[in-house]
C-alpha cells in the first residue's frame, strides 16, 4: 500500500505542477524571441555608449558643374556657388528654360499681353512691360523673333537667399516691313533658392549698348 500511495502523490504532485505551470503561462505570456536578455538591462550608473556617426558635418557639396559652351570660364567658381545653394541648378539646362522665356516674353510684349507674362517675370518687371504697351495704346506690333543665335551666362551671384544669373542673348529680329536685324538683350533671372517654386523670374533688361 505504501509503495501505491507513493505512485499516487507522485502523480498528483505532477498534475499540480503542469497546473501551475499552466496558469504562469496563461499570465506572464509566452516569449515572442524579441525579449531583452537578461544581462541587458538598465544599470544605474552606467554610462550609454554611442557609436561616432561616421558622417562628418551636414555641408552638402556639388562636384564641379560644366561651363556652358560660350560662357567664360572666370564665371565657373560664381557658378559654382550658385548650384551649391540651389541644388536644382544646372547651367545648360538653365539656359534652355532662359531661351524658352525670352521668346515668351518678347511675343507677349508684341502682342501686347503683359498678362500672359505671368510666372515669368517679376511685377516690378511685367508692369514696366504693361506700362509700354498701355503707351502704344496695346497696339500689336509685327515683330518676330527669327532667331536665337547664342546664349552665354555674363553673371552670376548669390544675394542673400536669392540667386540671380545675368545672360547675354544675341538673336535675329524681324520687324513690319523691314528685314531681320540683329539684336543684343541682357536679362538677369532670379530665383529664391529656398521656395519650392522651380521658376526663375525676369527681374531686369537691358541691351548690350
Amino acid at each position: 500500500m505504501s509503495d501505491g500511495s507513493s505512485w499516487i502523490s507522485i502523480v498528483l504532485l505532477a498534475m499540480l505542477a503542469a497546473f501551475i505551470g499552466l496558469r504562469l503561462v496563461s499570465v506572464l505570456g509566452k516569449r515572442t524571441g524579441h525579449e531583452r536578455p537578461v544581462g541587458d538591462s538598465y544599470r544605474t550608473g552606467a554610462a550609454e555608449v554611442t557609436a561616432p556617426s561616421a558622417r562628418g558635418p551636414d555641408v552638402t557639396t556639388r562636384p564641379a558643374i560644366a561651363v556652358p559652351p560660350g560662357t567664360d570660364m572666370a564665371l565657373a567658381p560664381a557658378l559654382q556657388a550658385v548650384a551649391e545653394a540651389d541644388p536644382s541648378f544646372d547651367p545648360d539646362r538653365f539656359i534652355a528654360g532662359a531661351k524658352a522665356a525670352y521668346r515668351m516674353v518678347l511675343e507677349a510684349f508684341w502682342s501686347g499681353n503683359a498678362a500672359a507674362m505671368d510666372g515669368l517675370v517679376s511685377d516690378e518687371i511685367q508692369e514696366q512691360f504693361a506700362e509700354a504697351i498701355a503707351e502704344r495704346d496695346g497696339a500689336r506690333l509685327g515683330n518676330t523673333l527669327v532667331s536665337i543665335d547664342s546664349v552665354a551666362i555674363t553673371g552670376a551671384q548669390m544675394v542673400g537667399q536669392m540667386a540671380e544669373v545675368t545672360l547675354r542673348f544675341a538673336a535675329k529680329v524681324k520687324t513690319a516691313g523691314a528685314d531681320a536685324a540683329d539684336t543684343v538683350d541682357v536679362w538677369t533671372f532670379s530665383r529664391h533658392i529656398v521656395t519650392r517654386d522651380p521658376n526663375w523670374l525676369l527681374i531686369a533688361t537691358d541691351d548690350e549698348a
